[in-house]
């Protein structure tokens, strides 16, 4: 699917570039030890570390390369206890926590704005008029660190920085403030950057290949062997899933954005970026990172098993082996790096009929809303939104206008109704966990505290956060229309990811104990022999030279 996306794209040899840079001639092979010309960034949306493994006999293209070729750390960890897609793009290169990053969830609370659901989302910049939460302006602003690509742009102004995602947050927190383009997939007319920003040649012909793609129908895909056992239905609320083949009708958008469709698009508009902008072929070390976004929202709509997420797992390997077969074509010196923002969680449906009884949805009176009118019966306190969050799980925030007896009185309630109920495992305090050091050591020895502190900014994180226990999905039962499966906890179906490198000539190697995704950035900057002092971040250089030598030396 790619090889022809990319060829309608580069149809015409006059197809302007993306950025008027002139090209230059391809560069010499280099040693493995000698900075890459380009650095390829990928992050595989809800790719969780048991997914991978549940495939990995199988990859045959793009994943085969780098499970047996590259370096690989099959234990990769979103450290921190919020496992949503804002804060686990911003760790990945960044080399900097959440707690850091500032990008503590998809979206928080400032219960001091005027919008009226106080809700602030991670990419916008709310201080724009006449936005809200649900008509947003998309914006880098809440990012605090800057991000690999912005550190190498301070070292060397001619580096060129771009990214592509299926989704703006995934864009803009690998791309940074800095990026020199940044794209994502805005709705059926394709791929959209900022407010304001010129729509260049390249991205109109993407968008017209896309909008092409999309006029036609979908006969769907064919079941790969190994999803064959996968492929029986499961019934969640009014929904039944399993057997899907991802069958589109021409026109429909919501079917090519919730399929392999989407990623090979995203991998095109990669290609073809590469290419025009002649990324990787003049004397300075250039960046792109890949959001891929469809897996995600696979797991979502149709959980994280069954054909539909086998056959995603499938056609994505097959698509990343085109596009890496592309740079190699193009005599490329470029390093791969694919992780992902966070794992995820089948639905509970389908964990039942599969040996797992005691999987369930949480209690509906656990969402927000639902818990305010409990505080509000128990303390007698009306007339107001006592509890603010997005819940079931996670931030909660107590309305600012109650004096200090009263927000005593409402802590103390809802402290005690929560601990109290079966499926919460914890409840923690914003002093509790403003109190905790920094987590250090190995991510997966680390305790829920430690992880809640990785997660924690004390400007935008809630008076409480709630975490469920494990095998408990946080989307009730009366809440299942669109998504069936979720993502969010602290546990490691939703904590442990891949993290997978590869470059020509770096002898394979792999280490199975636990790392961070915050170690990618410095591990990438040793190869570009770009200093970032420690005390910026809280990754750490990963060695990528099995045996003797150290790629973290310089």
């Amino acid at each position: 699917m790619l090889k022809n996306i990319v060829a309608a794209l580069l149809l015409a040899s006059s197809l302007p570039a993306l950025a008027q840079t002139p090209a230059a001639p391809p560069a010499p092979a280099t040693a493995p030890i000698t900075p890459p010309k380009l650095i390829v960034a990928i992050s595989v949306d809800q790719f969780s570390a048991d997914l991978f493994s549940e495939y990995r006999q199988y990859y045959s293209g793009g994943l085969k390369r780098l499970t047996e070729q590259g370096i690989v750390f099959p234990r990769g960890y979103q450290s921190h206890a919020a496992t949503e897609t804002c804060p686990g793009h911003s760790t990945i290169l960044t080399g900097s926590r959440p707690s850091r990053t500032g990008i503590i969830a998809n979206s928080w609370f400032d219960l001091g704005t005027a919008r009226a659901d106080k809700s602030v989302y991670c990419a916008e910049d709310e201080t724009q008029p006449g936005t809200s939460s649900d008509n947003y302006q998309a914006s880098p602003v809440h990012l605090k660190v800057p991000t690999l690509g912005g550190r190498m742009k301070i070292a060397n102004p001619a580096t060129r920085v771009v990214s592509v995602a299926g989704k703006d947050r995934a864009a803009i927190m690998m791309g940074g403030p800095t990026a020199d383009q940044v794209w994502w997939l805005g709705g059926p007319k394709g791929y959209v950057s900022y407010k304001g920003v010129a729509t260049p040649p390249l991205v109109a012909k993407v968008n017209d290949v896309m909008a092409q793609r999309l006029a036609e129908a979908n006969p769907g895909f064919e079941l790969p062997p190994q999803c064959v056992a996968k492929d029986f239905p499961v019934k969640a609320g009014d929904r039944t899933v399993g057997t899907g083949r991802f069958t589109r009708e021409a026109g429909d958008y919501k079917g090519f954005r919730i399929s392999p469709e989407q990623d090979a698009m995203t991998l095109a508009f990669a290609a073809a970026a590469i290419e025009t902008m002649a990324l990787g072929k003049q004397a300075q070390t250039d960046i792109i990172s890949i959001g891929l976004s469809a897996t995600d929202y696979i797991g979502h709509t149709y959980g994280t098993e069954g054909t539909e997420s086998c056959i995603q797992v499938d056609r994505l390997d097959r698509e990343l082996g085109a596009f890496f077969d592309r740079l190699d074509k193009d005599g490329l010196d470029y390093v791969v790096v694919l992780t992902a923002d966070h794992g995820g969680h089948d639905l509970p449906e389908r964990h039942r009929l599969n040996a797992m009884p005691m999987e369930q949805r949480v209690d509906k009176m656990l969402t927000p809303k639902a818990l305010s009118a409990a505080i509000a019966e128990k303390t007698g306190i009306t007339g107001k939104t006592l509890i603010w969050g997005d819940g079931p799980a996670g931030d909660l925030y107590f309305d600012r206008s109650l004096t200090a007896a009263q927000r005593t009185k409402v802590e103390a309630a809802t402290l005690a109704l929560l601990r109290a109920h079966p499926q919460v495992q914890t409840v923690f305090t914003k002093t509790e966990i403003a109190a905790t050091p920094s987590p250090s050591g190995p991510p997966e020895s680390w305790s829920l505290i430690q992880e809640a502190r990785a997660s924690f900014d004390p400007q935008r994180s809630g008076d409480l956060l709630l975490l469920l226990k494990p095998r408990v999905m946080s989307i009730p039962e009366q809440a299942v229309m669109g998504a069936v499966a979720t993502h969010g906890s602290p546990w490691d179906t939703d904590r442990r990811v891949p993290i997978l490198f590869w470059r020509k000539g770096l002898a394979h190697f792999e280490q199975p104990l636990g790392i961070e995704t915050v170690d990618i950035m410095p591990t990438l900057a040793a190869l570009i022999k770009l200093p970032v002092p420690k005390e910026q971040i809280d990754g750490r250089c990963l060695d990528l030279i099995a045996g003797d030598g150290d790629s973290c030396a310089n």
